[in-house]
């Protein structure tokens, strides 16, 4: 290698690499700044964490079957009186997005 006792090109090099740790902070920056700003948008946006839409999700479906075993020992109790109803099953609705208004 190239071996120099010049002071100008140590002094090159240092500041290089000065400049190259600056940027490194001013990488971070921005990248907690982006972080701060989508979180700021989904807080506005009203989303829902996904900790607690999987939660709810397992609500539903714990309630979902309850209510279907419920069906059965009804229509089981109904079938041991002799009595026959009619229900009318509808299915679920999905959840339609709500739209702000401005």
């Amino acid at each position: 290698m190239f071996k120099t006792d010049n002071r100008f090109f140590d002094d090159l090099a240092k500041a290089a690499t000065g400049a190259v740790g600056a940027l490194s902070g001013v990488r971070q920056q921005i990248r907690e700044e982006i972080r701060s700003q989508i979180n700021r948008f989904i807080v506005e946006m009203d989303f829902i964490p996904r900790e607690d839409f999987e939660i709810t999700e397992a609500v539903a479906r714990e309630a979902r079957i309850h209510a279907q075993k419920l069906e059965a020992r009804v229509a089981a109790l109904e079938k041991k009186l002799g009595v026959k109803t009619t229900v009318k099953k509808t299915p679920a609705k999905k959840p339609t997005a709500k739209k702000k208004k401005k």
